[in-house]
């Protein structure tokens, strides 16, 4: 499709230089390094001329010489246009690379933090954004969120979590990462401790050290952070209690009110990422942390899960006087969150279409998990499974890091418990999810692992025990050739699902 453009030429009537050498001269350069493009129209003379204060002589020379040597084509009355023509590439341009190449599609993908997106209301998603797309945009973005999605969602959370917050304990994020860094912003300072899970959510560590923190691991056992082993001086503890991540333990009352105990004896803030609490299988939700005790408490939730990450929509709650100081520390640095995508959320919460969309995501993640179970549990002991889109499967270190390898080399990614640690890994496992495959490809890949692990195990038991191991060339691990890397399966830190 060919466009037009608008050029920002400056002409020096002071130079040597005649005006129309000087034209000539700036727009064979600019098609020279590719600010102009093939195809790109040009201001008509008059325009142009009129543009530049000069004479439309000037333009139309400078367009004639162009025009000779090839660098423009057109026909008049039709427009003047950037030829298609070979052009030298400038010295200081990179080489093409091409973009990496997606996974065959015979892979199958079960590495944890991915939804399934494929399965929506398409009628009300059009709705929710035809809606939107009536309402003219805003001026000056509100930094707590739209005064009707708030209401929405406390209602919402009200519906959900059983918890009674109004408007006025809700901020709007872009996400659960989004609001730990408005947390750390407002509650973290240069050089303060702030506790993170560990195994635990990477990207909590990434924030609260770009803001200057020290990050502080806090062990954690099956049932979720393990209160009386809490480090001394912490400003801020990180925590998922609904279904801990990557272990997936649910955290108990008593412990619950242990931490809190031991937030106010310390003056310590909990900002409680409600992870994959909307999505449980066995039992009803335990309370959030921030009904039991508001003031101690900030409470983050995204719909990342729930409907998409795409989407880039998320709450955080807290006490009035908190949300208002995030606020006013949001406006101060700029942040927001799309208007547009805030108004065509509010028209999905309005008319129930978000509701019915997670009652039905529900069904649908609950046979996944129940393919897994039925699968993977008589060969191995599962963590986790009674919640979210994932679990974790309990095996050796050495077993874990073969099942992890050979499952690549069969096409069924998996993640390892590496990249979740602070430091070097402590629990051995390998995380399975199950939210973004297809429960077809959920029982291959599960079959897959199950023969993995049988193997691995049958290899691990058969080898003689590490006392009687000499030293040598002949020494080898879990059935691979010596010195051989196992690598890390599963993405980066950095990357995955935003949440």
């Amino acid at each position: 499709m060919r466009t037009h453009i608008d050029l920002p030429i400056s002409l020096s009537r002071g130079s040597d230089l005649p005006l129309t050498a000087q034209l000539a001269g700036w727009l064979r350069g600019a098609m020279l390094d590719g600010t102009l493009a093939p195809g790109e129209r040009l201001p008509s003379s008059r325009a142009l001329a009129a543009q530049l204060a000069v004479s439309r002589t000037v333009v139309t020379e400078a367009y004639q010489q162009l025009y000779a040597e090839g660098w423009l084509d057109g026909r008049h009355g039709s427009g003047t246009f950037v030829a298609d023509m070979e052009r030298p590439r400038p010295p200081s341009e990179r080489p093409y690379v091409p973009a990496p190449e997606p996974p065959p599609a015979d892979v199958i993908d079960l590495t944890p933090g991915e939804p399934w997106v494929r399965d929506y209301d398409r009628a009300a998603w059009k709705r929710a954004w035809r809606r939107a797309g009536d309402l003219p945009p805003g001026a000056s973005p509100d930094p707590y969120g739209l005064p009707r999605l708030r209401e929405l969602l406390a209602d919402h959370l009200r519906r959900a979590r059983g918890m009674a917050v109004g408007p006025e304990n809700i901020l709007v994020t872009r996400g659960t990462g989004n609001g730990l860094d408005l947390c750390a912003l407002a509650l973290l300072g240069a050089g303060a401790r702030a506790g993170v899970e560990d195994p635990g959510y990477h990207v909590a560590r990434t924030v609260f050290a770009a803001r200057g923190a020290e990050v502080v691991p806090c062990p954690v056992d099956e049932d979720g952070v393990i209160v009386d082993r809490l480090p001394a001086g912490l400003s801020l503890l990180y925590t998922t209690p609904a279904h801990q991540y990557p272990l997936g333990g649910r955290l108990p009352i008593p412990r619950r009110e242990r931490l809190l105990s031991w937030a106010r004896s310390t003056g310590a803030t909990i900002v409680e990422d409600d992870y994959d609490a909307e999505f449980r299988y066995d039992v009803a939700p335990l309370p959030a942390l921030y009904g039991l005790d508001p003031s101690r408490v900030v409470l983050l939730g995204t719909l990342s899960k729930i409907l998409a990450p795409d989407v880039g929509v998320g709450w955080l709650v807290g006490e009035p006087e908190l949300v208002a100081r995030i606020a006013g520390l949001r406006r101060a640095v700029a942040d927001r969150t799309s208007g547009p995508v805030q108004q065509a959320v509010a028209a999905l919460l309005e008319r129930g279409d978000l509701d019915r969309h997670l009652r039905r995501m529900r069904l649908e993640y609950a046979r996944r998990r129940a393919v897994v179970v039925e699968v993977l549990g008589p060969v191995c002991r599962l963590r986790g499974d009674t919640a979210g889109l994932h679990v974790l499967a309990e095996l050796p270190s050495a077993v874990a890091a073969v099942v992890v390898e050979r499952a690549r080399e069969r096409g069924v990614l998996v993640d390892s418990m590496a990249r979740h640690h602070h430091g070097p890994a402590r629990l051995p496992g390998v995380v399975i999810g199950y939210g973004s495959a297809s429960l077809a490809d959920v029982r291959r890949g599960c079959r897959v692992l199950a023969e993995l692990i049988r193997d691995a195990v049958t290899e691990g038991a058969a080898r003689p025990p590490a006392h009687a191991v000499r030293e040598g060339p002949a020494r080898r691990t879990a059935g691979r050739p010596a010195g051989r890397a196992v690598p890390t399966i599963g993405r980066a830190p950095g990357q995955g699902t935003p949440r």
